[in-house]
């Protein structure tokens, strides 16, 4: 008998869990509802690719209208869901509509945290890098000579720091941490990435504080810090982390923890209803976690449909990411979680290097930078299990092919 599924979120999740379902289940009406006036699209080229004119508009959607009226799934735009009846398998949709559920998928992602209102985070020029909006807003922003602060020294913000000295912006970051990349990555790795950003002119600025931001009729103009110094600014871009869209969920009265809490087959506390990616929290190696990565938004979407369907495994990763800053790409594979040594190893070729993540013996995590053949052989390690002591991984005649095939 055929079912009824809706899919809340248009981001890698949704898609990948319709159309993963649709693979399964040819004869189940699948609809998809979209917060945004777009269909489903990719988020990762935004802030880098798309920003720099290197992939059009057109490329960043998953696919086009035809191919969703062809898998005879529904796609509708600029709906907001506004709650859940779990009695009634229905969902209520800002309209004051309701569409009715077998099945239901929670791929409501997640949103940039922003700067308060009370020192400025609501002037115009203070942007976050999350839909096409914002990044069409940096495309027109990001022209040379513009001074441009970035707030944050993750990933997120360091990419957009990049990218905005590609246009010959005038590019500064602050971190409050007392390094970039602290929360994520070891000191080996925030050293890299520092030294590759000054040599690229980037102003970094480590252990400080933005005290507030000053604007003129509404648009910022300049940043103080806490160390009492004043800037002149163009743009501000904001990084400093994600708050998980979870409120839908908790209003359903579904478990919360860490984000919306799932089990190994990606299902909530209520078996008819799923959830995956950025939003979700799982159960992994003993502890439960979230990733914000298009791995686990793809792959634990697919585990979804795939249990929906009566079939499928658990959910049992092994995550990965990556970075593009410049001409270095970096490739993380594993969770460094709990480490206590960290070993360099020389690259495949020149230019490449990565860091080996162990708590003990163990291999946690690998960060390659431009060694594409490390991070595939660390990588098969890991997914195998198998083992790779620090001396080894530390060296670069040690045959990482021949351990990750023994």
């Amino acid at each position: 008998m055929s079912k009824r599924y809706v899919i809340v979120g248009g981001g890698q999740a949704g898609f990948a869990f319709a159309d993963e379902l649709r693979r399964k289940d040819k004869a189940s009406s699948v609809t998809m509802l979209c917060e945004e006036a777009e269909l489903p699209y990719q988020r990762p080229p935004l802030s880098k690719q798309y920003v720099k004119g290197d992939t059009s508009r057109d490329r960043l959607f998953f696919r086009d209208a035809e191919w969703f009226e062809r898998k005879d799934i529904k796609v509708r735009t600029s709906t907001s869901v506004a709650s859940i009846d779990r009695q009634a398998q229905q969902v209520g949709l800002a309209n004051g509509e309701s569409l009715a559920y077998d099945g239901l998928m929670l791929a409501t992602g997640s949103t940039p945290r922003l700067l308060p209102t009370k020192i400025g985070g609501d002037l115009s020029g203070v942007l976050t890098v999350r839909d096409i909006k914002d990044a069409d807003q940096l495309r027109d922003i990001f022209t040379p000579g513009k001074h441009i602060l970035v707030v944050g020294g993750g990933y997120i913000g360091l990419e957009a720091a990049a990218v905005a000295r590609s246009f010959d912006c005038d590019v500064r970051v602050v971190e409050m941490a007392e390094r970039i990349l602290q929360r994520v990555a070891c000191t080996e790795t925030s050293d890299y990435f520092r030294k590759l950003h000054q040599s690229n002119g980037v102003v970094i600025s480590e252990s400080l504080g933005l005290d507030h931001l000053e604007g003129n009729n509404d648009k910022v103009i300049k940043a103080h810090f806490t160390n009492g110094e004043t800037i002149d600014v163009d743009a501000v871009i904001v990084g400093i982390g994600i708050e998980t869209n979870v409120q839908l969920a908790a209003d359903a009265g579904l478990d919360i923890d860490n984000g919306i809490a799932v089990n190994q087959f990606a299902q909530t506390s209520d078996e008819l209803i799923y959830s995956a990616g950025d939003c979700a929290s799982f159960g992994w190696r003993g502890n439960r976690i979230r990733l914000e990565s298009v791995q686990n938004a793809v792959d634990q979407a697919k585990v979804a449909a795939q249990h929906a369907c009566g079939v499928g495994k658990p959910y049992d990763p092994t995550p990965w990411f990556w970075s593009d800053q410049y001409d270095v790409k970096l490739q993380i594979v594993g969770l460094n979680t709990g480490y206590n040594n960290v070993v360099r190893r020389d690259g495949s070729r020149e230019e490449g290097e990565s860091f080996w993540y162990f708590k003990g013996d163990q291999l946690l995590a690998v960060d390659a930078m431009n060694d594409a053949k490390t991070y595939v052989m660390a990588r098969k390690i890991l997914e195998l299990g198998k083992s790779i002591s620090p001396s080894q991984a530390s060296d670069a005649s040690v045959d990482l092919k021949a351990i990750a095939t023994s």
